[in-house]
């Protein structure tokens, strides 16, 4: 059997997880408090037609390496989401970012999280309202203040 961890291997595992995910709560307080970096969609023109995040850049997972460079500073930090917790997209589109060298998160629960927790989203046709999902965020606050 393994032995259990040390409180100084629980400190290093749990402080390097938030230096790699973040979610959509603090996406969105980010936003508000005009924060620098930019927010990529990695899904594909189907997924991005059917919603976004507002002020996202869509570039899909297998463009990042082509388009990046041109698009994105080197210097900008980058948050990326795929669909939600059940897909790994955004963990293949943060390591595509991590090669190149940027500083890269991943929004945890993608797109899912963000829409059900109220956040802005927009589809082909402009923006989409949504009411907060009580499972996934406080209905009556900007964020769970967690």
């Amino acid at each position: 059997m393994t032995p259990p961890a040390t409180a100084t291997d629980r400190v290093a595992h749990f402080s390097s997880k938030l230096d790699f995910e973040t979610d959509a709560s603090d996406v969105g307080s980010a936003i508000e408090a005009n924060a620098r970096f930019v927010l990529i969609d990695s899904r594909g023109d189907a997924a991005w037609n059917q919603g976004r995040a507002v002020g996202t850049v869509h570039m899909p997972t297998a463009e990042i390496r082509a388009r990046a460079g041109d698009e994105v500073p080197l210097d900008m930090p980058v948050v990326v989401y795929c669909w939600g917790p059940g897909c790994n997209g955004g963990n293949k589109a943060a390591l595509e970012f991590a090669k190149l060298g940027y500083e890269v998160r991943e929004m945890i629960g993608g797109f899912e999280y963000w829409a059900r927790e109220g956040y802005p989203v927009v589809d082909k046709n402009g923006p989409v309202r949504r009411a907060k999902d009580p499972l996934t965020a406080p209905v009556s606050a900007i964020n769970c203040e967690c």
